[in-house]
């Protein structure tokens, strides 16, 4: 490890893999303080569909970027920037291993490599403007308008992923440039951390039925009654937080166009999705270290153990 590079630890991983018991035993065993990389997390209120640590599992770690905004306000990938940048420094002050933790890849990515997010300001009259365009025409449209400017771009953004496909486009016709570029460009940059970046994975058979149990479990843990309370408090479909796997089926479902099974359906169907997208994207990252939990008998122990020795080798962690 040079002087110049601070030591970082990332775990991610699909959802549902395993990622948040073993984050707090790694923590636990490294002095780390844990910053959450996690879309929906960062919502107040919205706790049993975003699977938010509690606070009985965090075990006395210090967790970063749970339950700082209101459902009402807009979260994106440079504020996640911005605050995640301030924790690290924080966690580096106090001496702590910072350990990031979470499955939303391009928040990852956005710290590890510094990734730039300067564009031309408009007061957010472009993204006000597609946002219309999504809500008169629908998803589709606006995605066919991305096959046309970024072809890549709109092969790897699903045409439901509403935020993603207005981020590249806002992108696209406030710069000139395809933020599919931009991003290959940002990921060829050398990171600014001594890190060691962790897949956690199994197999699919096993991780889909564990997705179906979750899901099952949010419903019987009262998922239908937190969606209706943030449908009381003013929430609506278009927002940022209301685009969750969970909620915005639920919020159908209340809204009256699909059926209570049918919400179901998709929150199983698209989370599945949303999995195999997860793992397409850190396939593409450089540098990471996969842990396939089958390799360790899916024995939490042996995975900390050899993540612990592969910190050591980069020099995170002092050999005991």
């Amino acid at each position: 490890m040079t002087e110049q590079k601070m030591p970082l630890v990332i775990l991610t991983g699909p959802t549902c893999v395993g990622k948040t018991n073993l984050s707090v035993t790694l923590a636990k065993l490294t002095g780390g303080e844990i910053i959450s990389a996690d879309s929906m997390q960062v919502y107040r209120h919205m706790d049993i569909g975003s699977a938010k640590i509690r606070p009985e599992e965090m075990r006395g770690v210090p967790h970063h970027m749970i339950d700082i905004l209101e459902p009402t306000e807009c979260f994106n990938i440079a504020l996640f920037q911005k605050y995640a940048k301030q924790y690290l420094k924080e966690i580096y002050d106090r001496g702590n291993l910072p350990i990031l933790v979470g499955g939303t890849g391009f928040y990852i990515q956005s710290v590890l490599y510094d990734v730039d997010f300067t564009q031309e300001a408009d007061d957010g009259v472009c993204r006000r403007e597609l946002e219309r365009l999504c809500a008169q025409r629908g998803e589709d449209f606006l995605h066919s308008m991305l096959r046309k400017a970024d072809p890549v771009s709109a092969a790897r953004i699903h045409p439901h992923n509403r935020k993603r496909v207005i981020r590249a486009l806002e992108y696209y016709r406030l710069t000139g440039q395809k933020i599919s570029e931009h991003n290959a460009a940002q990921r060829e940059k050398e990171s600014r951390y001594c890190a060691c970046y962790f897949v956690l994975h199994e197999s699919r058979e096993k991780l889909y039925e564990k997705i179906d149990r979750r899901v099952e479990q949010m419903l019987a843990d009262g998922l239908v009654d937190e969606v209706r309370m943030l449908k009381e408090a003013g929430c609506r479909r278009g927002m940022v937080s209301m685009q969750g796997l969970g909620y915005k089926e639920i919020l159908d479902y209340l809204d009256g166009r699909i059926t209570r099974e049918e919400a179901v359906y998709l929150i199983k169907r698209d989370t599945r999705h949303f999995a195999k997208r997860q793992l397409t994207w850190f396939r593409r990252e450089k540098e990471v270290i996969w842990l396939e939990k089958e390799r360790f008998c899916h024995d939490d122990g042996k995975i900390v153990a050899y993540m612990q020795e592969k910190m050591k080798e980069k020099g995170i962690i002092s050999s005991l």
